[in-house]
């Protein structure tokens, strides 16, 4: 395993941290600015949408600079977001520096997978983009429970200076570790702008996008389905999520190991397995033992996705990958939010906490149906004939049918 896969690990841990964090210091920084809880949950919406922009504009600025380079650069500007944050006096500046540190998130994952594909052998490229994601997994089992904690007994702003600090370890990390790749000298915006022309990338991207809109339907009420379903307290919901991150683990690794052997065949099996997995939720999810097994299961299928995701955009952008992968990390981000949306309206509807699961398995069917369109286009592809280059005139051959 080559160590800069490790230091692109610590990269995206400190992003996963960050992004997800908030989320339990919402009451403390809801009381330090006197705002309402709604208005701090704008914090973790305001991310969302910086990842979204964030991701192409920032790998299309960086289109022309070695990846090592933009890769230091992106955490530089993490450090810088995350520093503001820390050190901010009012909820607006908390609010830029939020936004700051997004601007990376998409840009990094995008670049990285593609700088993580590149260490290893062609037929481990889907494992090596896990071990990197393997970062974001564990920021959802550590560094999300132990940011909280120190948050909550050392003011929300140590968390921010702890994640300021992880950034720096990940930038050196990343200095130290992540090897130069010599910079192709075709690399330009044009040319990454040019893999959109083909419509398999906006396939791999609208398969992510509506595969992860069916995780995100069903995880965001996890916490009400759970203690109003399922009949956990609500003090249960911590271990809860602790074992959905450690299926997220597994499921990560074992995605892109089963992706590495037959791409398209694992991401379409996962996906028709997370569809199956969130109907067999709503029944579960009236006791407590079966609800927390199909939890740890769920968290195993949904992250299975990832690899398989990443690397089928990457693949059909081959040349020019760096855009198209971090427009992947958009479309999971865009996925996201889709699923909460569509899954709070089913319960804003009367429709009840399980709900969200049916939404979720409606959205990974789409998804599953979109990926099969897409193998069909392949099949079409390798069947169509390769036309002939012509060439100078021979000498006069006899009439053959080879080819026909």
């Amino acid at each position: 395993m080559p160590l800069a896969l490790v230091a692109l690990a610590l990269g995206a841990f400190g992003i996963g941290t960050t992004e997800f964090v908030i989320v339990g210091l919402l009451p403390e920084v809801a009381g330090d600015f006197g705002v309402s809880i709604p208005s701090a949950g704008m914090l973790v919406t305001g991310y969302a949408l910086g990842v979204v922009v964030g991701a192409p504009l920032m790998t299309a600025a960086g289109a022309r600079l070695p990846r090592k380079i933009m890769l230091a650069a992106l955490m530089v500007v993490f450090i810088a977001g995350n520093l503001l944050c820390a050190l901010a006096g009012d909820y607006n500046l908390l609010m830029i520096g939020r936004l700051v540190a997004a601007l990376t998130h998409g840009a990094f994952f995008g670049i990285g997978s593609v700088v993580a594909a590149g260490l290893v052998a062609p037929e481990k490229k889907a494992g090596a983009i896990a071990l990197m994601f393997t970062g974001l997994t564990v920021a959802n089992v550590l560094g999300v429970p132990l940011g909280t904690f120190l948050g909550q007994h050392f003011g929300w702003r140590s968390t921010f200076w702890a994640v300021t600090a992880f950034g720096i370890v990940g930038l050196l990390g990343i200095l130290a570790l992540v090897p130069h790749q010599p910079r192709d000298p075709d690399a330009g915006l044009r040319r990454e702008l040019a893999v959109f022309r083909s419509p398999q990338v906006w396939l791999a991207l609208l398969t992510t996008t509506l595969g992860f809109a069916g995780v995100f339907a069903s995880f965001t009420y996890i916490a009400p389905m759970m203690t109003g379903v399922a009949g956990f307290s609500e003090g249960a919901v911590t271990w809860l999520l602790v074992l959905f991150g450690a299926g997220l683990c597994v499921g990560n690794m074992v995605g892109g190991r089963l992706a590495d052997r037959s791409l398209m065949r694992s991401l379409c099996l996962i996906l028709a397995a997370l569809a199956t997995v969130l109907v067999v939720f709503v029944f579960t999810a009236h006791a407590a033992l079966p609800a927390a097994l199909t939890l740890a299961a769920f968290g195993a299928i949904g992250f299975a996705t990832v690899p398989p995701l990443q690397m089928r955009v990457m693949q059909k952008a081959e040349g020019a990958p760096a855009l198209a992968s971090a427009a992947n990390i958009a479309a999971f981000n865009l996925g996201n939010a889709l699923g909460a949306w569509l899954g709070g309206t089913a319960i804003s509807h009367g429709l009840g906490y399980t709900a969200p699961n049916w939404i979720g398995a409606l959205l990974a069917a789409a998804g599953l149906l979109v990926a099969l369109l897409s193998v069909l286009l392949d099949r079409r592809s390798a069947r169509r004939p390769t036309p002939a280059r012509p060439t100078a005139p021979t000498a006069p051959a006899a009439p053959t049918h080879a080819g026909v």
